[in-house]
């Protein structure tokens, strides 16, 4: 060893020293006060006497810290919680448990199965082991604070079983007294009987309260005792052993650090990468791997169909694959004896583009709108669908009639006036015995025979008179 390294040990053995000297004469002093104040209060009348010399034991147990050596208040105060997150914890199972024989059974029995709960954990911990499973994490364990000594005292039994009527019994009882008030207090027919008790209720939960908050007060200042129920009956959380050490590991909060920034990270950047993308092009490429493996041995002329070809027309494929896991005609027949139900049936029903497949509207947008323009494939066909429209099965459209056999009439000289057409017509078609007939006339007739064939109405209009 070097010459500085004896110096700095011989400097800490000095400090040591000193301290343990310090600390001999503040207890000396200490206990010249008391024998001072002792003798003071010889010279009291006796009923007075009596009093003080109980007033002064109190701030003596109260200030004292003897005995409770590395027994730290963050680490009591630690197992505490650790075993209400494990009853919590526990009460979640069972309840997840409970739930295949009526959700009604953790609310009508949550009293009973806490109570079962805490006289397990009290039997397998306290009982057994004199320790909780919070304390053992924290390195404590339950010893009787009557024992003086600088070994520690295990608890009697009388003290374990008390510790067990008041944490296991005595708030199973509570439970069930605040249930009957409530479940009796309606509001309308309190009876007077009813309203005293309720304010007696009350007045014990004020009273515990605050002896419990005075309690962790005092504890807070000398670390002795956790609870109420640990000072009524003298338990005191300590460590089985001296070396304790008071470092804390924060080895699983780095852990903890560690992993929250990397969620923290891949939430920031799985939007931007763009997963629910990637997920739908490779659920995409399987679906068509499997078709491709299922139509190796069928030939080229086999139509094409989607995984739900086989509903009727009634039922919407989406509804049905949401709320079954059948994909074939047989599974669907030999699980429920019919394909379909009321509860898939089409509701506002829309077609896809270009198949035509029917489906509800809610369920054809939602998967549209999901795909993002990328296209969904339909579950009837196996065709793409990018869009959709109303389904007009139901709508009977009105043919056109068709004008191409229509008759229409156009004059070339609109100015001529029809009297005047028919004078003329009777007159040239009055022909001379001498003459032959010519040309002229026989172009004449042929125009007047043409201007009889239409007749002039009452209105104005023209119609064919053959």
């Amino acid at each position: 060893m070097s010459s500085t390294n004896f110096a700095l040990a011989q400097q800490r053995l000095a400090e040591r020293r000193q301290a343990r000297e310090a600390e001999a004469q503040s207890r000396i002093a200490a206990q010249r006060e008391v024998s001072r104040a002792t003798e003071q209060l010889n010279r009291l009348p006796p009923p007075l006497r009596r009093i003080g010399e109980a007033g002064l034991t109190t701030w003596i147990s109260i200030r004292g810290r003897e005995g409770t050596r590395p027994a730290f208040r963050v680490g009591q105060v630690d197992a505490e919680l650790l075993d209400e997150e494990l009853l919590d914890l526990l009460k979640g199972q069972v309840g997840e448990a409970l739930k295949y024989f009526g959700t009604h059974l953790q609310d009508d029995w949550s009293a009973e199965i806490m109570l079962a709960l805490r006289a397990i954990l009290f039997k397998v911990t306290i009982w057994d082991h004199d320790a909780t499973y919070g304390a053992t994490l924290q390195n404590l364990k339950y010893t009787d604070a009557r024992a003086r000594g600088p070994t520690l005292v295990a608890p009697s039994r009388w003290q374990k079983s008390w510790y067990g009527i008041f944490t296991v019994g005595g708030k199973y009882a509570w439970t069930k007294w605040e249930n009957w008030l409530v479940d009796n207090d309606n509001g309308y027919n309190e009876t007077p009987a009813l309203r005293r008790l309720s304010k007696l209720s009350d007045a014990v939960s004020t009273i515990h309260s605050t002896a419990a908050f005075a309690s962790f007060l005092v504890f807070l200042f000398n670390g002795r005792y956790r609870t109420l129920i640990d000072r009524i009956l003298r338990l005191r959380l300590a460590p089985p052993t001296s070396q304790v050490s008071r470092e804390v590991s924060f080895e699983y909060l780095n852990r903890q650090l560690v992993w929250h920034a990397f969620t923290e990270f891949l939430l920031f950047v799985l939007p931007l990468v763009g997963i629910s993308r990637w997920r739908r092009w490779l659920a995409r490429a399987w679906k068509k791997t499997k078709s491709m493996i299922r139509n190796t041995d069928d030939n080229d002329s086999v139509e094409k169909a989607g995984e739900y070809a086989f509903l009727p027309e009634r039922t919407c494929a989406i509804c049905y694959q949401d709320q079954n896991s059948v994909q074939t005609e047989a599974e669907a027949i030999a699980a429920s004896g019919v394909i379909g139900s009321a509860q898939t049936n089409v509701t506002n029903p829309y077609e896809t583009i270009p198949c035509g497949c029917i489906y509800c509207f809610v369920c054809l947008a939602s998967r549209l709108e999901a795909e993002e323009g990328g296209g969904w494939t339909c579950l009837r066909c196996g065709e793409e669908v990018k869009e959709c429209k109303p389904w007009s099965g139901d709508v009977l459209e009105e043919a056109t009639k068709s004008t191409s056999n229509s008759k229409t009439v156009v004059f070339t000289q609109s100015t001529v006036d029809l009297t005047e057409m028919k004078a003329m017509a009777k007159l040239e078609r009055l022909p001379n015995a001498d003459e032959p007939k010519s040309e002229d006339s026989e172009s004449s007739s042929s125009e007047n025979g043409r201007s009889e064939a239409y007749e002039e109405g009452e209105d104005g209009e023209l119609f064919d008179s053959e």
